[in-house]
């Protein structure tokens, strides 16, 4: 069985969760509004140029985790799925996972984003194996930490390798579908790299080496 891997934001979703998220908090006044979208954005941004701080960036959005209560985060999180990221499933992502799913292929969702946000966007789409950034938690609290390595750039990786250790797995005829240059460590790792709706300088890359271009979108 080849292992169908594939990034979340902008790729099977038509937007970015943990943007979303940040806009989330800050519509509901959870967070300050003004001063927290705009920090917010301008991560984003900063994630859209390849100039992100990833460490800044986690310490930023564990935050909010690390200063509420579980039930309130759960609660928070169940609307921000129904006003947020249902909305922005894209459906022909759901064919191509059912693609891949018809094939007998294993299939895994490898995201930035942190657990706590993809853990339920992964079930929603029906897909069992995850890697994300994982915050910290101890006796039931977040801590504002991230945990382990973050699977962002080169640390996706990192982590996956360590997933196909444990799952004792690898990469023959694998695929890897992402919208973003920030996922070229990984892409170039993969048997088969599939640019998907991609920004300027994955798509440059992708004809350059003569990768499939796809778009969920049209």
């Amino acid at each position: 069985m080849a292992l169908a891997i594939f990034d979340l934001d902008n790729t099977l979703l038509g937007g970015d969760s943990d943007y979303l998220w940040g806009r989330y908090l800050a519509e509901n006044s959870i967070v300050d509004p003004q001063s927290y979208h705009d920090t917010n954005l301008a991560f984003y941004h900063d994630y859209q140029s390849g100039q992100l701080d990833i460490n800044a960036f986690l310490q930023f959005v564990f935050e909010p985790l690390a200063k509420n209560s579980m039930q309130d985060l759960l609660n928070w999180r169940a609307d921000y799925l129904q006003q947020k990221i249902l909305p922005i499933i894209l459906p022909k992502g759901r064919d191509l996972i059912e693609h891949h799913r018809q094939q007998g292929d294993i299939l895994l969702i490898i995201t930035a984003t942190n657990s706590f946000l993809t853990t339920p966007i992964a079930e929603l789409l029906g897909i069992d194996n995850l890697i994300a950034t994982d915050p910290e938690m101890i006796d039931g609290r977040y801590t504002g930490q991230v945990l382990g390595v973050p699977s962002f750039q080169h640390g996706k990786v990192v982590r996956l390798k360590h997933w196909l250790s444990e799952h004792q797995h690898d990469l023959q005829g694998s695929y890897f579908y992402s919208d973003s240059h920030n996922d070229l460590p990984l892409l170039e790792q993969v048997d088969t790299p599939i640019a998907v709706d991609p920004d300027d300088k994955l798509a440059e890359v992708a004809r350059q080496r003569d990768w499939k271009i796809l778009s969920l979108r049209e």
